[in-house]
């Protein structure tokens, strides 16, 4: 046998015999970790001064990208995530409201199936800890076809709404009951705070199986409200970040911006224009201000202690070398002005509520205990007796060094960190990936890791395919090739093939950017390039008409 036969028939065999081993592998379990309304640059490892030596680790022993997408809002992010589709393929291209078309529906759609319907089929256990978020129906005793336990979870705890307080949340609820903080008869902790439940019940559901059904993978979702509003978090935390920030909003963004750099989670691309300056902020709500802020922090913290937690949970039950976990936040900072002027519907004469007595309210006005909710400048954030947002000076801060916030498709709306561990799969350590991603690669990793089988009909629907990539075969080495992806959202839209993006605010003009040189979205190439400009925005279009962004609501199907 010649040499070049014998290399041949070498490298056959050990095709071979890698098949053969991935086959007898065990399946990893899979935990998908989703943080709520944080910037890009809001965790340690990629840029931020608030400490997060938990996920800090897990980037160090794995995988950080750069160059992976949202879709800029937490239900369409949801609805994305938890499908593998384009948010409006999912049914939520807007919020969870009904808007009389098909890409608009406010609920998840039957042409769609979960991550945990597919897993489940294939032998998996399945559990959801936290924010859902993706169906119209909130009501305890109403339809709950869209709940988690009816799309394919066999555990739940957590909300089915999107936001309200983290001490007393709306909408809380175990499996298919609406719950309160008081009568849960399997959590009883000394201070209930919903960070903190979430990241314990997610600790229990894998203890729990490591007892009971270790011999079967687990898919796990943790979806955290942290850092949405109010600014809410525990006194002993937000102790750690007093004076932290009396510098100011430039201060900060600036050591952010040279520390994300140093890391390599970004180029030298010009810094983006700030929207005020702390000197020219009054003197008397500096105070107000910076709290703001040291809250925000504080419910930062807490979830890297929870996701600590969650780790050493998976270390003692020996399943965390096996055990895949993604982390990655659900759109970026958020300016919205909610609760940052004095509310004129504040109560007084309130009474505690009773431990039965369900929360009604997204925004509350009485607090558990008994006290008046209040906002703006004259209450500081962090109790329960306050629902306060951050405002979008500091939203700024979070997204360095790009432009907009959460609900635009611009980089600050749309751009977000994923960190990839997995020991037995991922030999990389603390390595980056420039490659462009987006959520709706996560269900595409789970099937191909699994061994799932996609499917074309589920339960009497006719299931729309899987629009994304499995990220398994980009964990040794980036992957070059170019690929297109889309977005819009209330009218806000982009589309990125390769280095070239096409985006515009609302109903404005579209804008043209070359994101390899100016991801910070600075200079406007629509003019220079008018031909790229309408080659992307008739790519648009025609993936607008394919993935259900046309017809909008309101519109006749034609």
């Amino acid at each position: 046998m010649r040499n070049r036969e014998k290399r041949i028939l070498a490298g056959v065999l050990g095709l071979a015999l890698s098949v053969i081993a991935a086959a007898a592998a065990p399946r990893p379990n899979i935990i998908v970790i989703m943080s709520d309304d944080m910037g890009y640059s809001d965790i340690g490892c990629y840029g931020s001064e608030i400490p997060t030596p938990n996920l800090d680790k897990l980037a160090g022993n794995g995988l950080r990208y750069t160059q992976f997408y949202n879709t800029g809002r937490c239900c369409p992010t949801r609805a994305s995530l938890l499908t593998g589709l384009y948010a409006h393929q999912a049914g939520i291209g807007q919020m969870t409201n009904d808007g009389g078309q098909d890409g608009y529906r406010g609920d998840l759609s039957r042409n769609a199936v979960t991550m945990a319907e597919v897993l489940k089929n294939s032998g998996y256990r399945t559990y959801m800890a936290g924010k859902w978020h993706v169906t119209k129906q909130l009501k305890p005793d109403g339809d709950k076809s869209n709940w988690p336990r009816q799309r394919g979870f066999d555990r739940f705890y957590g909300t089915i709404i999107g936001a309200g307080s983290l001490f007393d949340p709306w909408t809380l609820t175990s499996g298919n009951k609406a719950i309160t903080p008081e009568n849960d008869p399997d959590y009883k902790p000394e201070q209930y705070y919903y960070t903190d439940a979430i990241s314990d019940y997610a600790v229990k559901f894998v203890r729990e199986h490591a007892e009971e059904k270790k011999e079967d993978p687990f898919f796990l979702c943790v979806a955290y409200t942290a850092a949405h509003w109010p600014m809410h978090a525990l006194e002993k935390d937000i102790a750690k970040y007093k004076g932290k920030y009396d510098a100011g909003y430039e201060v900060i963004r600036k050591a952010r911006y040279e520390r994300m750099k140093k890391l390599g989670v970004i180029k030298d691309w010009e810094l983006s224009e700030a929207p005020q300056r702390w000197e020219d902020f009054p003197e008397e709500q500096k105070a107000w201000e910076l709290r703001c802020m040291e809250v925000y922090a504080a419910m930062v913290d807490s979830m890297d202690q929870g996701i600590g937690r969650l780790v050493t949970a998976l270390e003692k039950s020996g399943q965390l070398d096996n055990t895949l976990i993604l982390f990655m936040q659900d759109n970026g900072g958020c300016a919205e002005n909610r609760g940052r002027s004095p509310r004129k519907d504040a109560v007084s004469g309130v009474k505690p509520m009773g431990k039965d007595e369900l929360q009604t309210e997204m925004v509350p006005v009485r607090s558990r205990e008994g006290h008046p909710v209040l906002t703006g400048p004259d209450a500081m954030p962090g109790p329960s007796a306050t629902y306060i947002a951050y405002g979008r000076n500091w939203a700024n801060v979070s997204n360095t060094p790009f432009r907009q916030y959460k609900s635009k498709n611009h980089e600050g709306g749309i751009a977000t960190p994923l960190i990839a561990h997995w020991p037995k799969g991922i030999s990389a350590k603390n390595e980056l990936r420039h490659e462009s991603g987006h959520l709706i690669d996560v269900m595409a990793t789970c099937v191909d890791l699994s061994g799932a089988q996609y499917p074309k009909e589920y339960k009497g629907h006719n299931i729309q395919p899987m629009e994304g990539r499995s990220l398994a075969s980009g964990f040794g080495k980036d992957r070059s090739e170019e690929r297109v992806l889309i977005w819009e959202h209330y009218h806000n839209a982009a589309i990125r093939k390769g280095k070239w993006k096409l985006v515009r605010l609302g109903r404005k003009d579209w804008e043209l950017y070359d994101v390899e040189k100016d991801r910070s979205e600075l200079t406007d190439l629509s003019k220079e390039l008018p031909d790229r400009a309408k080659e992307m925005a008739d790519l648009w279009e025609e993936n607008a008409h394919r993935t259900k962004i046309y017809p909008r609501p309101g519109k006749k199907k034609k």
